[in-house]
């Protein structure tokens, strides 16, 4: 991202804000901000954003030379008066940089990022492999994706999709300070502690490669690696897998709740059709069968199983609310559209056009949104007071709101049985039913409680890791504990 390029987009913008902060002197600034305050806070710092497409840049490729985007002091980011696209064009940068090869012929988060588990106890990755796969359980509701057996090379293998997490050395870091430091007194669960700037956390989905046509394989559609796999009789064997999703989420300068980007393969499920209230494939794809289904059944978790079986999709694209496909068909959110959903459209072909002209396995994936927090105006202070005081409504999308980008951000592969928690079609188009990375993610542990709060708590890794050190729990109680404080979330969302 150029700095230049985004002075230029918000210059309109920018003397709107600087009125609206003028009468804050840096002392009123400073304080925490009152909780009768917030939304005045939030209505004053309105994102910007412009009609002009959201480009790639030029320093980006080849990609094997993608550089890392800047985050810190000086980049983009440090500013009172940012840009939809600035966060955009970090998500995809960002990715890129993750994805690029080294020498040893993996990409960058398989060499330079440590594998951990959900409780962010180091995965061992045995020799002649890249990743060890044995989680299985999608976040919430434990969900077990499964794909179709009609679309793998012999027509009737199905595969169960694993799941990987990775963090880089600052955010292992700081977890494992800010833990300690609840260990030993020195620092209350309760505390407005943030995450330092270039934290960063991925989240990757992952099927072995028996699940999909041959002709894919040949054709480098999908990366692949090798893996050591937990099979379902706790045996290990190692074997080509295939990426299918990742999330990306990091800390820049101004936002410590992180952005949240997520990417997917762009042929795994159709999308939902509002005006019809169908969804339909002419062709099997890896997680959707042939034919038409009717309602949200396919993406719905109950009793162990999926409500129909073979028929995940997506919600949303780019995780951009509709109510059909007419120009005007948006949800009426906190955040501008078609706005939003054009400059990640721009995005996709501005990347896809560099990585074919490279032959590049890259090219077949796609950047399907971001969100984050409008944080502009804002001091440190008031961020992190912000995160706490509003634990429970950072994930709000309903006009006002402090939610900014794709509102109903969700991967197919990794939030597949999540994207709404709503029985019926007819209430998920409603701005107040929408569901995001925030509404788990929020600041408060995944454990369900709502006395203790912390920016911390946005990360399930950190919270994880308090759990397992300072409670001295099992993985295995910390999962079923999170499963029930999932559920007493998605019951109030309801």
């Amino acid at each position: 991202m150029k700095f230049k390029s985004i002075i230029l987009k918000s210059i309109l913008a920018l003397g709107v804000v600087l009125l609206s902060f003028s009468a804050c002197d840096k002392k009123t600034q400073e304080k925490a901000i009152p909780e009768s305050k917030l939304n005045t806070y939030s209505d004053l710092a309105v994102a910007t954003s412009t009609s002009a497409p959201c480009d790639c840049e030029t320093d980006w490729f080849p990609h094997s030379q993608t550089p890392a985007p800047e985050e810190g002091i000086g980049s983009p980011f440090d500013t009172e008066n940012t840009t939809n696209c600035m966060f955009q064009q970090w998500s995809f940068q960002k990715f890129l940089w993750l994805t690029k090869t080294q020498r040893n012929g993996k990409p960058l988060f398989l060499n330079e990022l440590k594998q951990v588990t959900n409780q962010m106890e180091t995965v061992t990755i045995p020799a002649g492999t890249s990743v060890a796969l044995s989680s299985i359980n999608q976040a919430g509701l434990d969900g077990v994706l499964q794909t179709i057996p009609g679309y793998s090379a012999d027509g009737k293998t199905s595969d169960t999709v694993y799941y990987s997490i990775h963090v880089n050395a600052i955010l292992e870091t700081a977890i494992t300070k800010y833990v300690d430091s609840i260990k030993n007194g020195t620092l209350s669960r309760n505390n407005n502690a943030t995450f330092p700037i270039g934290s960063l956390e991925t989240k990757v989905s992952w099927v072995p490669v028996t699940s999909l046509p041959s002709a894919d394989i040949a054709k480098n559609d999908y990366y692949t690696t090798m893996a050591a796999v937990t099979q379902k009789d706790g045996s290990v064997v190692n074997e080509q897998v295939a990426l299918l999703g990742m999330h990306v989420v990091g800390v820049v300068i101004n936002h410590p709740e992180f952005i949240w980007a997520t990417f997917e393969h762009n042929t795994l499920a159709p999308i939902f059709d509002f005006d019809s209230n169908t969804v339909s494939s002419d062709e099997n794809t890896l997680i959707f069968e042939k034919g038409t289904a009717s309602d949200v059944n396919g993406i719905r978790w109950k009793d162990g199983k999926p409500v129909a079986a073979n028929q995940a999709f997506g919600l949303f694209k780019y995780g951009v609310a509709v109510t059909g496909s007419g120009p005007n068909d948006y949800v009426k959110t906190s955040q501008s559209e078609p706005d939003n959903y054009h400059k990640i459209d721009s995005l996709n072909m501005c990347v896809s056009a560099n990585l074919k002209s490279e032959n590049d396995v890259w090219q077949n994936y796609q950047y399907d949104g971001a969100i984050w927090l409008n944080m502009d105006g804002l001091t440190t202070t008031q961020q992190a007071d912000t995160i706490v005081k509003l634990y429970r409504h950072i994930k709000d999308a309903t006009p006002g709101s402090m939610a900014r980008g794709s509102l109903a951000s969700a991967n197919v592969t990794m939030e597949t049985y999540t994207q709404t928690y709503q029985t019926t079609h007819d209430k998920i188009t409603d701005a107040s039913n929408l569901i995001n990375c925030f509404s788990c993610h929020r600041g408060a542990p995944d454990t369900g409680s709502d006395t203790i709060r912390s920016p911390l708590y946005l990360s399930h890794v950190f919270s994880g890791n308090v759990s397992l050190i300072v409670d001295e729990q099992t993985p295995t109680e910390i999962e079923a504990n999170k499963l029930k404080a999932f559920m007493k979330v998605m019951s109030k969302s309801k």
